[in-house]
């Protein structure tokens, strides 16, 4: 069996080194075994499709090696921004436990010498390397505003080399960066009503079925011209019609539209609402315009009919594959949880960098952490992830914990696409960004006991020119569980472990070593003082500060879920916190779930995802949501609005835990697949990865539990199964096999299997 040590995994994302490629243009390999097989998936600098054109928006079926001077500066395209750019592929499956045993990759300027596969701008040779993902450019820096061609062949252990990619062109943009983030342009496409009902002779209803962001296009009819028709757009029905005075944040509009004599088409932009078009919201581009979101649109005052070509919604999302993800059960309220938060991901992107939602389109840590989660559980491409972490780097926020999860955020960017670069790149910020400066006399953390946050040296090393503060949760109050706020916060401190955690593994990463032992040796102490100074043992729970007896689910969930609880004392801990119930928002239910899967908690899990209570996923059904909302209720936050990628945690949540498909090295080299499906009989899903689908299907009856899976090529999947309260065989391929040591009692180990396709069984012993 191959070790699949941390060190190891890195080792096969490196760069390989001058002696290990030939620079000759000589095929990888003479013999053609799986020469029906080629890489797919291909990605330029993390990006797909990159030779895909739009115009407005609109693909227009063009690709970018066939425009002209002229058509470039009228289209729109990914424009990649690196002169030193990635690439990255899918190994073709060439049968069970394929592995990619080496590549080449040829870049040229023109379109003859790429087809005759002659890299007359580079020619990597044949590279003895697993790494498929993430691979650095090797020759000299790309220049700006040019056209390129590259593909790549690899040869794999059971194929023998197969055949050359498809050949990928691209364009670069204007000015070029050593590295910078590369990403596709946001895009538009028309969507027709699924309902059209005459409300009164002058009145037409049309339903699009849901919510998303966009504007209208409208073909109407007037015998004389001159007459003035009435368009209204709305989120929210009240009965029978659009919702004109609708609570909180939640949108209206209504347009006036004067006619033209005879048949035209209007386009009906929404105007510019001053507070999420400021200084600090993202604006859309000028080729797709101003936005809404809306699932509801009226005719008023014209007495015409209207049929479903008649009126267009042009959707406005950053480009996504719908049949990337999968999940099916035989809970129809799950099925309905997971469609919503899905969904949530795709229309919420209609700004090409998480946002938190349309009362100010403002990009904060909080929702692009659960946003980026949600992403990588429903897409393979994770462009948009990438610029919304950097443009948080840049530009960061207020709330203290939240200034420490751009660690979080960044670390999560690098296990999910294996490209180093980033991190690289921004190393200090992200090293400022642990607060690790705010640590006191007594071991911990604090914004409150020292004036260390008000002075230009501290505000230029986070970049954030303000005052920062502790939050908690969002918002306050309502939705905190009643937190007591001191000047050392339980809260606060659990994410500086978490931070200074993952720089460690930055560190190490980089080569680092000496600063990563230093991190490591900090992290083990605070760990200790963090426990003596803010655990309860009368209680067995975490207080929500030095100074404080005062409990509350927040100052425990966090702990669990970033791993600071003693081994024996995690179940008073789970306890507690069960108990609460979902007493806090729904951004902390992310961590809230996270911490619950950890401590395999999944009958809970799955109680909280279902519940029809008011702090529900299935409120916000109730209440004709198809886009997540800012709180549980209106009656939590009255000003919330009805778009908020941050409460569509099951994304990441159902594929990621209660499926239990993760990555557990950069890029899923290695992967982790561990259902925790409690009391569902049936399962299925496709999980997307960098490096292809995982797909799942599993049956679960009271005698036996079944898992169908599929790894993808180029990948290794370790395989734990819910351990059963009876004796049980367990069975792979029909065979019987031996666990393997877990380390978890609530798992049966069944061993790391290489890409195919396998069946496991645990199946009560006779």
């Amino acid at each position: 069996m191959k070790p699949y040590a941390i060190l190891a995994a890195l080792l096969l994302l490196a760069a390989p080194s001058a002696a290990t490629a030939s620079t000759a243009p000589a095929s990888i390999d003479k013999d053609i075994r799986c020469s029906g097989n080629r890489p797919t998936g291909l990605m330029t600098d993390l990006v797909t499709d990159a030779h895909m054109v739009y115009r407005d928006g609109l693909p227009t079926g063009e690709s970018v090696d066939g425009l002209s001077k002229e058509e470039v500066a009228s289209r729109t395209f990914a424009a990649i921004r690196s002169s030193r750019p990635t690439f990255g592929w899918i190994v073709p499956d060439c049968g069970r436990a394929t592995h990619q045993k080496a590549y080449r990759i040829i870049l040229a300027d023109n379109a003859a010498d790429a087809r005759a596969r002659r890299g007359n701008v580079w020619d990597s040779g044949t590279v003895r390397s697993a790494q498929s993902v993430a691979v650095p450019y090797g020759g000299s820096d790309l220049q700006p505003d040019r056209l390129y061609f590259w593909s790549v062949q690899v040869t794999t252990d059971t194929g023998g080399t197969g055949a050359w990619s498809e050949i990928q062109p691209f364009r670069t943009a204007g000015e070029l960066e050593p590295y910078a983030p590369s990403y596709r342009p946001q895009v538009r496409h028309a969507d027709h009503a699924s309902r059209i009902e005459r409300l009164d002779a002058e009145t037409t209803l049309l339903d699009f079925g849901r919510a998303s962001f966009g504007s209208l296009r409208a073909s109407l009819t007037s015998p004389k011209g001159g007459d003035t028709v009435y368009v209204a757009i709305g989120e929210a029905m009240k009965d029978g019609r659009i919702d004109n005075r609708p609570p909180g944040t939640v949108r209206y509009y209504r347009y006036p539209v004067v006619l033209k004599q005879g048949r035209h088409t209007y386009d009906i932009v929404p105007g510019h609402d001053r507070r999420n078009t400021g200084p600090q919201a993202v604006l859309m581009p000028d080729y797709i315009g101003e936005v809404a979101p809306f699932r509801y649109c009226q005719i008023e005052k014209y007495t015409g009919g209207i049929s479903s070509g008649d009126v267009v919604r042009l959707t406005a999302t950053y480009p996504f594959d719908r049949n990337a993800a999968h999940f099916a059960s035989d809970n129809a309220a799950l099925n309905a949880v997971w469609e919503l938060c899905r969904y949530s991901i795709e229309a919420t992107s209609a700004f090409g960098i998480y946002i938190d939602g349309d009362r100010e389109r403002i990009p904060y840590e909080a929702d692009a952490i659960i946003n980026q989660l949600g992403h990588y559980a429903v897409d393979r491409e994770y462009a948009m992830a990438r610029r919304s972490s950097e443009y948080l780097l840049q530009h960061p926020t207020w709330p203290t914990e939240w200034i420490m999860q751009a660690l979080i955020i960044a670390w999560n960017d690098y296990l999910y696409t294996g490209d180093l670069r980033s991190i690289e790149a921004n190393y200090e910020t992200l090293a400022a960004r642990t607060l690790r400066s705010l640590r006191r006399d007594n071991g911990l953390i604090s914004t409150r006991a020292g004036d260390e946050t008000k002075t230009d040296t501290f505000r230029r090393s986070i970049r954030f020119n303000g005052d920062i503060s502790d939050i908690v949760d969002w918002p306050r109050g309502s939705e905190d569980d009643n937190y007591v706020f001191t000047d050392y916060n339980t809260v606060v401190n659990a994410f500086h472990y978490r931070a200074m955690q993952l720089l460690g593994r930055m560190a190490e990463t980089l080569g680092r070593h000496d600063e990563a032992h230093v991190i490591a040796d900090y992290c083990s102490s605070f760990r200790d003082t963090f426990n003596a100074a803010l655990f309860d043992t009368a209680t067995g729970t975490y207080r929500d500060g030095i100074g404080t007896d005062h409990r509350s689910l927040h100052a425990n969930i966090f702990p669990l879920a970033f791993g600071l609880v003693p081994e024996e004392c995690r179940q008073g801990v789970v306890d507690y916190i069960r108990s609460r119930g979902m007493a806090c928002s729904v951004y902390a239910a992310q961590f809230l779930m996270d911490g619950l899967y950890d401590a395999a908690e999944a009958d809970y899990a799955l109680h909280l995802l279902t519940k029809d209570d008011l702090r529900s996923w299935r409120n916000m059904l109730r209440a004709g949501a198809t886009i997540t909302f800012e709180a549980w209720d209106n009656s939590f936050k009255p000003n919330q609005d009805w778009n908020h990628a941050w409460g569509a945690a099951p994304a990441d949540i159902i594929p990621m835990r209660l499926v239990g498909v993760r990555p557990t090295t950069p890029a899923a080299a290695t992967i982790e697949v561990r259902p925790q499906t409690a009391s569902l009989r049936h399962v299925t899903a496709d999980v997307p990865t960098i490096r292809g689908t995982v797909e799942v299907d599993i049956d679960n009856t009271s005698d036996t539990y079944r898992l169908r899976v599929r790894i993808p090529a180029n990948t290794d999947a370790r395989i734990l199964l819910p351990a059963p309260d009876y004796k049980y065989t367990l069975r792979r391929d029909g065979r019987r096999i031996r666990p393997h040591k877990s380390g978890d009692t609530a798992f049966i180990c069944a061993g790391t299997v290489p890409s195919g396709e396998y069946v496991f069984t645990v199946e009560r012993a006779e």
